[in-house]
């Protein structure tokens, strides 16, 4: 029976996921997007969420910890100086996935994961004042006139014909 067991064990041994997530969390924390397939970032995002939670308080002990899940010193100093400077008011919530569709060899479901605070793209669009939807009924109410707008004269194609040439 498989009681308490709801994490995705990704059919690899322990040790052999461990360094996946390992992995992958590097390279995300390195390189602040990689593509992988979708059960791969689910687990991803769970496994270093709490790490970048973690780097906020710089402290030796919260180093100590984050190093015994990543073994690896350049991410460490990426996690704890880029990153942490990026997320440090953001109350969770630090990575994104987004879906790409499937891959051609095996039909699997890939999909992109990225740090949120890192995206420019996604950041513009962030900052952009949406605009609001006001009714019609609205604008009445508070009493604004409707703008008339002057009466714009026809002109014909015989008219227009004879214009032509004086212009030039």
């Amino acid at each position: 029976m498989r009681h308490n067991k709801k994490f995705n064990h990704l059919g690899r041994t322990a040790d052999h996921r461990q360094a996946l997530l390992a992995n992958l969390a590097i390279s995300l924390i390195m390189h602040k997007r990689i593509t992988t397939t979708v059960a791969k970032a689910k687990a991803l995002k769970k496994y270093v969420e709490p790490l970048i939670t973690r780097c906020k308080e710089d402290t030796t002990n919260s180093r100590r910890v984050v190093f015994r899940y990543l073994q690896n010193k350049e991410a460490l100093k990426e996690l704890f100086g880029v990153v942490a400077a990026k997320v440090g008011d953001r109350p969770g919530g630090y990575t994104r996935i987004i879906k790409l569709g499937y891959r051609q060899g095996d039909a699997a479901q890939i999909c992109f994961i990225e740090l949120v605070d890192f995206d420019e793209n996604m950041a513009k669009t962030a900052t952009k004042k949406k605009a609001t939807r006001r009714s019609r009924k609205s604008t009445k109410a508070e009493g604004e006139a409707p703008v008339a707008e002057a009466p714009v004269a026809e002109v014909t194609s015989t008219e227009a014909a004879e214009e032509a040439p004086k212009a030039e």
